[in-house]
């Protein structure tokens, strides 16, 4: 379906064209047309499907059509890093309307605070912002949404699981009641759905593939002992000098410094990302990351849904994530908007119970990449055996991330799938 079929503004058209947009992504074929009928809407979706467009293409011709001033859209996100990155994608998408738009996060060194106040106190087209930040703001009594026509909250789920319902609500009851409300979230559980019922007034519903990765994504998994995860990291990474783009998620701040250390001894474009840096330093590695200027990035689960980066050539998840959806987020970082890219997991014994689930959710069984023969074998997959004895025999000693290197540069993995 293509973007001409909606009506929208002529200029925003011309935005479309400008950035290469061709054809409607499901969700935003579903999405679009509710929201430019002013409905309510609860959409699910899952990352790198295009759903960011499928508000801010609507909203912005709703803003253009009606001539709404001062701050006529709220979008509240669960990080600083989501905020960042709409706020990028609302820039280039209005671009040709003057649209004016501001990201609100907590995390820098305060020198943004004045900024954000004035902004609030004189109005912007479109807010973006986490609730803890903006809610310290609302308290201090300047802030005006008198004029808000639409609020939309993005990665609903991730938002309640970190706890911000209560601020949620509580920024809410500054908004006008007359208002659109839209709700994204790439998970449909109870919590979501009591809270869209609190906030949304007889909302449409669209759904796209739930819990699935894109199809581009080529996934696969290495059933391996802890000390033997460096080792295939390491061959994965030099064995593909092709592979542009490397994320790697761990599940430890302490893992993403042990990961970096060890790359480095190979490869000199490594970083990390974690909580631990400043909101600009964390920019900042993004930004070399996106710019291809790093080529390997080590991160958080904390960064799974917060990295907008086209072409990821490879997604390596070290640890198995402990949220099966998680999973879908983490590989989602690769193989968006109809790229292909390769997604692949590391499994321990501990693991394996996690990993049955994640295939119960994807509803695929994934390939199990055999290990180089110099790196020993892996356990044997057995994902119904207690925790630490999914294997026979054995575990070769050592363990955690700063297991050795032993034979991670010799020959080629049989059977390591090639981009």
């Amino acid at each position: 379906m293509s973007f001409e079929t909606f009506n929208l503004d002529p200029k925003l058209m011309e935005a479309i064209s400008y950035m290469g947009f061709e054809d409607a992504s499901p969700i935003q074929k579903l999405a679009i047309p509710h929201v430019l009928e002013g409905h309510d809407l609860i959409a699910c979706a899952q990352t790198g499907t295009g759903k960011t467009a499928a508000f801010i293409l609507p909203v912005i011709s709703r803003a253009m059509e009606f001539k709404q001033e001062g701050v006529h859209t709220l979008i509240l996100v669960p990080t600083r890093e989501l905020a960042v990155q709409i706020d990028q994608e609302i820039q280039g998408i209005g671009y040709f309307t003057n649209t004016e738009t501001i990201a609100i996060y907590g995390g820098g060194d305060g020198t943004e605070w004045g900024k954000e106040k004035k902004v609030l106190t004189t109005g912007s087209g479109i807010v973006v912002a986490t609730p803890g930040r903006l809610l310290a703001h609302l308290k201090l009594g300047y802030v005006d949404f008198s004029s808000v026509k639409h609020l939309i909250l993005d990665e609903a789920d991730r938002m309640l699981d970190i706890g911000f319902h209560d601020d949620i609500m509580k920024i809410i009851s500054h908004l006008p009641q007359k208002r659109q409300s839209l709700m994204f979230s790439a998970t449909m559980p109870d919590k979501v759905r009591k809270l869209a019922s609190k906030i949304l007034n007889k909302p449409h519903e669209v759904n796209t593939a739930i819990s699935k990765p894109a199809e581009g994504v080529l996934q696969g998994t290495y059933l391996v002992h802890d000390n033997q995860k460096l080792p295939i990291l390491a061959r994965l990474i030099g064995d593909n000098p092709d592979y542009e783009s490397i994320l790697i998620f761990t599940s430890t701040k302490k893992n993403v410094s042990a990961i970096v250390n060890n790359l480095k001894k190979t490869e000199k474009s490594v970083e990390g990302i974690s909580s631990d840096l400043e909101q600009k330093e964390r920019e900042l590695v993004l930004l070399r990351f996106r710019s291809r200027q790093t080529r390997i990035l080590v991160a958080t689960d904390v960064m799974s849904r917060g990295i907008d980066v086209k072409e990821i050539h490879l997604v390596v998840n070290y640890d198995v994530p402990g949220d099966a959806e998680d999973y879908v987020h983490r590989v989602g970082r690769t193989a968006r908007a109809k790229t292909t890219g390769v997604a692949l997991t590391l499994i321990n014994s501990e693991d394996m119970a996690k990993f049955h689930r994640i295939e119960k959710l994807i509803e695929t069984e994934l390939i199990r990449i055999p290990l180089p023969p110099e790196m020993g074998a892996g356990p044997e997959w057995n994902p119904k055996a207690p925790s630490g004895r999914g294997f026979k025999g054995r575990s070769p000693k050592g363990g955690g991330p700063q297991g050795g290197n032993r034979g991670a540069n010799k020959g080629r993995s049989k059977g390591k799938p090639r981009k």
